[in-house]
């Protein structure tokens, strides 16, 4: 693991590094097509592909316009249960993307709310930005009533900016502005 990495804690949970020990967790989420449908990538296909995500994130911290995923993982139970990131950094603009997503066995239990604020306090005070935005797909109702919850505000659709499962998908913007954030 890296010294560096930012590791978070929350009451419930410890944001951390995604290493190589994740790849079977990460292809259990990461491989399950239904449960992927709203990612914005076709699932894995074979644990190789798994550790290639794991690498592909290690990656970010070294790139200039990318940034962090971590690995969510419960206090109390080894193993991942999803990830989120802040991602796309544009350093001169104080930019950046969320992504994320959690395994359906802990959906609907709060802990990606909870994930998220702590990377969202981060990202505004760490990596300095002003503006994180989010890109969903506008079928995905959980998604977007998480990000509500926050206070993103809808700002349009992006037509056929996406393509996964063969097929090209509408994406809905949304963004939090640092002076509408309430930790």
């Amino acid at each position: 693991m890296d010294p560096s990495f930012p590791n978070l804690e929350t009451p419930n949970l410890v944001l951390r590094e995604i290493v190589d020990a994740d790849a079977t967790d990460l292809f259990r989420i990461h491989g399950d097509a239904e449960h992927m449908k709203w990612f914005g990538s076709d699932p894995l296909a074979d644990i190789e592909g798994a550790r290639k995500l794991v690498q592909m994130f290690s990656k970010w911290r070294e790139e200039p316009a990318s940034g962090t995923r971590w690995g969510l993982q419960l206090r109390s139970t080894p193993g991942l249960i999803g990830t989120c990131g802040l991602f796309r950094w544009n350093r001169n603009w104080k930019t950046c993307v969320v992504g994320y997503e959690i395994s359906p066995l802990h959906q609907g239990r709060g802990y990606m709310k909870e994930a998220l604020a702590a990377a969202f306090t981060w990202g505004f005070e760490a990596m300095a930005l002003n503006r994180i935005e989010a890109m969903v797909h506008p079928d995905n109702q959980g998604s977007l009533a998480l990000l509500k919850r926050f206070g993103f505000a809808e700002e349009g659709r992006l037509r056929q900016v996406g393509y996964w499962a063969g097929s090209h998908h509408d994406l809905m913007l949304h963004a939090l502005l640092k002076q509408e954030w309430k930790a």
